[in-house]
């Protein structure tokens, strides 16, 4: 939520020929742009907030919480390499691709094979993964053809910053969701002793 806050709110201070739809979320951060800190500090927030969902999430698959706290430092990264005004920089072209790439892969090595958690099951993480992918695409085809950039990076960025709030919030209905009474089966040893005696 904080990422979605920044670049909104950092959209409203820009001049008027920023164009949210056209314009890029780094533009917001970039030397030049007007009050920059508010792009940068939610980058930073978002990357300490993914190390620490990545340390805390001991449902997840240990792959896939190494990835997110990666993800993690590479969003501090990004926001720590703003780009230079009216153009970009190596640094921060190759940490923002290294942060895609690392949250886009979390879904998927984040699964585990036996849970009763929807978001953490493998056919949830690698239909994410898929969209997130697609998502990427879309984004760089709007770039390149000068279309709405803007908007593709924000629907990419959006559900890649909260897909570990969702998983998170997914473990903890079904900590408190009790097992169906259809679901729960005594083991036929158990039973069988318990005949015997």
């Amino acid at each position: 939520m904080v990422l979605i806050f920044g670049w909104a709110f950092g959209a409203t201070l820009q001049p008027a020929g920023y164009s949210p739809m056209l314009d890029s979320i780094s533009a917001l951060a970039a030397e030049g742009a007007a009050d920059p800190w508010v792009m940068t500090g939610a980058l930073c927030v978002l990357g300490v907030c993914h190390f620490a969902t990545a340390i805390g999430l001991r449902a997840a698959a240990m792959p896939g919480r190494v990835v997110l706290a990666c993800g993690g430092v590479a969003s501090v990264v990004v926001a720590l390499s703003p780009e230079p005004e009216g153009g970009t920089s190596l640094r921060h072209l190759v940490s923002t691709g290294i942060g895609f790439t690392l949250l886009a892969l979390f879904p998927t090595l984040a699964a585990v094979r036996s849970t009763r958690t929807w978001a953490l099951r493998q056919s949830t993480g690698i239909v994410v993964t898929a969209l997130m992918a697609a998502g990427a695409a879309w984004f760089l085809v709007e770039l390149h053809g000068h279309g709405i950039a803007g908007l593709a990076e924000r629907i990419l960025t959006a559900v890649q910053s909260l897909w570990p709030l969702v998983i998170v919030v997914a473990c903890v209905v079904t900590r408190f969701d009790p097992l169906p009474a259809h679901r729960l089966r005594v083991p036929a040893a158990s039973v069988r002793r318990t005949g015997d005696g």
